[in-house]
């Protein structure tokens, strides 16, 4: 699930947009005022939008930039002078004032690209080392020895006690071995 943490430098002005994300339907993880309280509970979740304006007491939307972790995406709000000055990477900006409408499409629209991206990164299989590789032929090949199952029986057997530990295969071999080799 994606965090909403809101973001501005005017208490009310957090206020007024964790009121309306709300209302609208939306769960938000943390409103701040300060850029340090808002990269604190960042750090605190996977993945998530940054609602925020252009200047805090502490820092600018630029300083918050460089700290924001690859998992986040940026939703600044800032006056259009301040949007036309810079065009930033990973950085969907609203200028100032916006239509509440306006501005809840735009967060349902980047939670669903989120969303959805997440679904392909999940879905695109993982490229294995040689050793990764090589410890999933081990356990195998264990298990296949010491319980006589065919290769496709042992790689089923890793594959379903991988799904259901919750654990990726690479581990569930680690753990076999582990029982296995003693």
């Amino acid at each position: 699930m994606t965090g909403l943490i809101v973001l501005f430098g005017r208490p009310e002005e957090a206020h007024g947009i964790h009121s309306l994300l709300i209302r609208n339907g939306y769960d938000v993880a943390a409103s701040c005022t300060l850029g340090s309280q808002a990269l604190n509970e960042i750090h605190n979740l996977e993945s998530g939008i940054l609602i925020c304006g252009y200047k805090y007491p502490d820092m600018v939307y630029t300083d918050l930039m460089e700290e924001l972790p690859d998992s986040f995406e940026m939703l600044l709000m800032a006056p259009q002078g301040v949007i036309m000055e810079e065009r930033l990477p990973n950085v969907v900006a609203l200028s100032m004032p916006v239509k509440a409408g306006d501005f809840i499409s735009t967060i349902g629209m980047m939670i669903s690209e989120k969303e959805q991206r997440r679904r392909q990164k999940r879905n695109t299989p993982s490229i294995r080392s040689e050793k990764e590789k090589a410890l999933i032929d081990h356990a195998k090949a264990l298990l296949m020895d010491r319980n006589h199952m065919s290769e496709a029986d042992a790689h089923r057997y890793l594959q379903k006690r991988s799904m259901n530990n919750g654990t990726g295969i690479v581990e569930t071999a680690q753990m076999i071995l582990a029982l296995l080799d003693e």
